[in-house]
């Protein structure tokens, strides 16, 4: 992911710095779990414990030659080994992919924390948010068009539920990618007993695969990509909402826009929805991570690395897209500015016809047969005020007049409420005020 859009704490995760900690680490390990059984001399622990990680430049330059990332690791490493002869020990048993997929384990539930934590935290902000408008009237649309009266925090409650399912659907996924294997060759344990790998998986505080073959099958990391970009269209339809209410003919919403901010390099009027827009442009990147990931789950035999050159890029860039995602999801919707006023004038602005569903069942029960006699009646009266823009009132009246009917104006006035609309979201409201 380029740097504009990498957050300092995410990026640090995917560090090429970071991995060859990480690789020492699980690496170090090992070499304690074999002196502790045996395997190799004690001798071997304490001087590869206090080697330092090799620089990335280091690493590159031996890699150059050798074109194999985990040889050119060792190498590098083993110049830093005091006495060098310790080093032999190193890597005992292993084979490439039980130091990879070990350590890819470890970056995949450290990003994981990263962006449960910003989860978490936007959770709150859109619980809050949507709770703070749990009174605010506006016009609920299907297909763009006017439906019903509603409330704006209806609509954020919906938002605030699927960011939380998103988030534990990511905390599933965080015990799928938490698996290490330390196998050896193929998987057999032909050289490293197994209780190495035991060891070291609850050293680190992961699991054992159940069964490896020279690599973990890639079913969970392609599990934990799908969450992602789950998570990643959530927050984009967060950002489509706000970018429609913020459309001048709409005018219900606003990004939060800072002193000295430009809209537009031609236009000084322009408030443009920027942030909403770069969400949006931000989750294509998410989804399409899923695909090449999850070709990666049927390899050659034992194993190819087919999956490898995919997975240095797709798994970093899904989790700093999200993370980068989160963050401003969070910055946009604790800035919203939300214009109540608007919502009522837009909500009043077909002159009653979102009332047409409770006049329909009004006539119902005063007798009417629904679909012969009180669907189109109510029907020739909604389309004469969308034609004529009378308000609908007015030519219910002239519609019932002519059918022989007289409107109850007390049980009109009932039905043309808009409260009443939402009173039954009490008990939304209540569920959503316990959510964490």
């Amino acid at each position: 992911m380029i740097e504009r859009y990498t957050l300092p704490e995410m990026g640090r995760v995917w560090s090429e710095a970071h991995k060859y900690e990480l690789w020492a680490k699980v690496e170090t390990l090992v070499v304690e779990a074999h002196a502790a059984a045996g395997t190799i001399p004690e001798s071997a622990v304490e001087p590869v414990r206090n080697a330092a990680p090799p620089t990335p430049e280091a690493v590159a330059t031996i890699e150059a030659v050798t074109q194999h990332d985990v040889i050119a690791f060792l190498s590098a490493w083993a110049d830093n080994t005091e006495p060098r002869e310790a080093a032999a020990y190193v890597h005992f048993g292993m084979t490439s992919s039980d130091l990879l997929d070990t350590a890819l384990a470890l970056q995949l539930t450290e990003a994981t924390d990263l962006l449960l934590d910003k989860a978490d935290k936007l959770v709150a902000v859109l619980r809050d948010h949507a709770l703070a408008h749990r009174a605010t009237l506006r016009v609920g649309r299907t297909h763009g068009i006017h439906g019903e009266p509603d409330v704006w925090g209806h609509r954020v409650a919906d938002f605030a539920f699927g960011v939380a399912r998103s988030r534990d659907r990511l905390r599933r996924a965080r015990e799928a990618v938490g698996v290490m294997a330390i196998s050896g060759a193929v998987g057999t344990y032909s050289n490293i007993d197994p209780g190495i790998e035991t060891f070291v998986a609850e050293k680190l505080g992961l699991t054992a695969a159940d069964v490896s073959t020279q690599v973990i099958l890639r079913d969970g990391v392609s599990e934990w990509v799908s969450a992602i970009a789950i998570m990643a269209t959530v927050l984009e339809a967060i950002a489509l909402e706000v970018r429609h209410g913020q459309r001048t003919e709409v005018r219900e919403l606003w990004e939060p826009f800072g002193k000295g901010q430009k809209g537009s390099s031609a236009m000084p009027h322009k408030k443009n929805p920027i942030i909403s827009e770069r969400l949006a442009g931000m989750a294509r990147i998410a989804r399409g991570q899923i695909v090449p990931v999850m070709e990666g789950i049927p390899l050659w035999h034992e194993r190819d690395i087919s999956h490898s050159s995919t997975e240095r890029i797709a798994l970093p860039d899904a989790s700093i897209a999200l993370d980068y995602m989160l963050n401003l999801t969070i910055r946009l919707m604790s800035g919203l500015v939300v214009d109540a006023d608007r919502m009522r004038v837009n909500l009043d602005s077909t002159g009653g016809l979102v009332y047409s569903s409770t006049v329909l069942l009004e006539l119902v029960e005063m007798g009417l047969e629904r679909d012969t006699q009180a669907y189109p009646l109510t029907q020739r009266a909604s389309m004469k005020t969308w034609e004529t823009g009378r308000p609908f009132r007015e030519t219910l009246r002239e519609e019932a007049a002519e059918a022989g009917l007289e409107i109850d104006e007390a049980r009109l006035d009932e039905a043309t409420r808009p409260e009443r609309f939402v009173e039954r979201l009490d008990g939304m409201f209540e569920k959503l005020a316990k959510l964490r």
